[in-house]
């Protein structure tokens, strides 16, 4: 980073020319700042880059990211499957079913990597501008910059976008965005800048700003961006569509005239020729297209099927690989999610008692194959999570909020689901559940789980697997020894995705991605002004507390304040049991036909990056026709 101020002292110390022409230098210099309205009145910092805490790891002049092989070569295919269906390619809006992988022709601002968890560097800006009070930042677009169409990326594209995604894009994001950036203007054709609502002696706004993508504004001339339509994006970014098969399949090619194949934050990046994507309507079948060749790559998330399945010839004879790699992300927060927009799950200890009859435990041995461990935090594996007996720290950050909280939180370790017999059915902690339940109201009449007002507890799981069914199933089992009544509703993903988003189911899957440098993002997936919208909220959770504590992880000044305020919030959102927590695992499991290779996995704790620092070996694919394989 340069401190502008700094460095012109520096230089004028150095200086051995007469005075009289420095001066003219500097009233010429002046003036052409003047005319190019690029002055500031204030000392500001230049950089490459931005982290969140602490320094940079990568120099403003490094070749290229320490886990990538710079000469990894550029060709073959990277293909894998998708569950479902699409019926649009824009990914930013409500309307429609998006494609997974359609935000692939935009780029952003700026951008990370996968060995620093709280980093980005210069992709489409060189640098950004800012002052010590971090109220405004500018972005130095390069001038290289280019959509797929040729035409140039200007400042008033970034402009452009910001303001259709506050006007018609996802709601969630336009709440987070509203609330920390004032304005945002061209001031050149290359240079943007972004206005704060406020000051700030942290970096939290200006990575907001650096993670704007950039979409064309010429695109937008005759099309509606709040419209659904198979109509790909213009963006900037390494691969265009080569060919589409609504339902079926999707790939896309590498665009030879790709603006940023030599940057420094691309080199090793990007291997593939092209990136295709099968699409199935059921797992099954998803996995026997796995086994006959019809894609190459794939991440096993059944244990199952990893513990089982992986035993046809092709595995056998060295045609595919099975391996697990290292994970150093921290655990994903899976689980079953109430929704609190129901009136029956407005108590928590009705939602303690429903999460306890599910057997984690007896799933593990009887399903997983001992494969998983559990999740009970929303931030597992990780300095963020909450353990033990509330601390004297995290005690002093809660207690303003007590009366929003349940009182476990002061007195009881933070919430783990209690630990079951490896029998389906644990009587002792049904028993504990339905006493639960008795407390909440909610008792036995007639055989069945009612309240006072005779309405019977009903429990709807939503799904959209059939993987998930022989996980569901015994659970329901216990649910109704507690006298509730639980049904498993299994519908196709377009269903599944459009009632998530209207809030209409009664418990869903769903898994709430944090991140190991929590910030903004936590309003989208907790904060209130999300809970009656499309949104990461998927809970509908909405509790001055949580909204307080959100706050105070935001503005965390050091890694240290950080993770002890991640804690906190992590005690407190434990205690109010928004979820049934299910299971992770720290490796990744994958399979993939041996045609691909891949740089030291140590090296990229935060990625697996399979699409794009993974590349392919040519030698092995010819091994592989050789012998039939493919």
């Amino acid at each position: 980073m340069i401190n502008r101020s700094q460095s012109k002292a520096r230089a004028i110390a150095r200086s051995e020319v007469p005075l009289w022409k420095l001066f003219s230098v500097l009233f010429l210099a002046t003036a052409l700042s003047l005319m190019a309205g690029l002055t500031r009145a204030e000392d500001t910092t230049i950089s490459h880059g931005l982290s969140h805490f602490g320094e940079l790891k990568y120099p403003a002049d490094y070749k290229h990211f320490d886990y990538v092989n710079p000469d990894a070569p550029r060709g073959g295919e990277f293909s894998t499957w998708a569950f479902g269906t699409f019926d649009s390619m824009n990914p930013y809006i409500t309307k429609g079913n998006a494609a997974g992988s359609s935000d692939v022709f935009v780029e952003t601002l700026m951008a990370g990597n996968a060995d620093e968890p709280d980093s980005v560097y210069g992709l489409l800006a060189e640098t950004v501008e800012y002052p010590a009070d971090r109220s405004w930042a500018i972005f130095t677009l390069r001038p290289e910059a280019h959509f797929s169409d040729g035409t140039p990326v200007k400042a008033s594209d970034v402009v452009f976008t910001h303001y259709v995604f506050l006007e018609k894009g996802i709601p969630s994001y336009r709440a987070i965005v509203e609330a920390q950036i004032a304005k945002v203007e061209a001031i050149g054709d290359y240079q943007v800048k972004f206005t704060f609502t406020a000051p700030s002696d942290d970096n939290t706004n200006l990575l907001l700003a650096a993670g704007t993508p950039v979409l064309s504004e010429k695109q937008f001339e005759t099309r509606d961006f709040a419209e659904s339509t198979l109509e790909p994006l213009l963006g900037t970014g390494p691969y265009v569509l080569e060919s589409m098969d609504v339902g079926k399949q999707l790939v896309y090619v590498y665009d030879e005239n790709y603006w940023g194949a030599d940057l420094p934050i691309n080199i090793g990046n990007n291997n593939f020729e092209r990136i295709r994507f099968e699409y199935y309507a059921d797992p099954t079948a998803a996995f026997e297209g796995f086994k006959a060749g019809e894609y190459l790559f794939r991440t096993e998330n059944s244990s199952q099927a990893w513990a089982q399945n992986y035993t046809f010839p092709a595995v056998e004879n060295g045609w595919v690989v099975k391996e697990e790699l290292p994970n150093g992300n921290i655990g994903s927060a899976q689980g079953f999610f109430f929704n609190l927009h129901r009136d029956k799950f407005s108590d928590p200890r009705v939602r303690e008692a429903i999460g306890m009859a599910f057997n984690f435990e007896w799933s593990n041995k009887t399903l997983f194959f001992g494969l998983y461990s559990r999740v009970d935090s929303f931030f597992k594996n990780s300095d963020l999570e909450a353990k033990g007996m509330i601390p004297d720290d995290e005690r002093a950050i809660l207690e303003p909020y007590a009366e929003y909280l349940p009182e476990s939180v002061f007195t009881e370790p933070a919430y783990s689901p209690p630990v079951s017999s490896e029998n389906q059915l644990d009587r002792s902690v049904i028993r504990k559940a339905g006493k639960l339940l008795d407390e909440a109201g909610w008792t036995i009449q007639d055989g069945v789980r009612k309240n006072a007002a005779g309405e019977q507890l009903t429990v709807e799981f939503l799904n959209y697997s059939p993987l998930f069914d022989r996980i569901i199933n015994p659970y329901i089992e216990n649910l109704q020894r507690l006298g509730i009544e639980a049904t498993n509703n299994r519908v196709d993903s377009a269903q599944y995705t459009e009632r998530a988003r209207n809030r209409e189911f009664d418990v869903m899957i769903s898994t709430y991605g944090n991140s190991i440098t929590p910030g903004l993002g936590l309003r989208q997936t907790y904060g209130s002004e999300n809970a009656d919208v499309p949104s990461r909220n998927r809970a509908g959770l909405a509790n001055p507390a949580i909204d307080a504590l959100v706050e105070r992880v935001i503005a965390s000044k050091t890694r240290e304040e950080l993770n002890l305020n991640t804690r906190a919030l992590d005690r407190a959102l434990r205690a109010l049991h928004i979820w049934v927590p299910q299971w992770f695992k720290d490796v990744h499991t994958v399979a993939y036909w041996d045609v691909f290779d891949y740089p030291d996995p140590e090296l990229s704790p935060f990625a697996l990056g399979a699409s794009s620092f993974w590349w392919w070996d040519e030698e092995k694919a010819a091994k592989l026709r050789a012998e039939g394989a493919l």
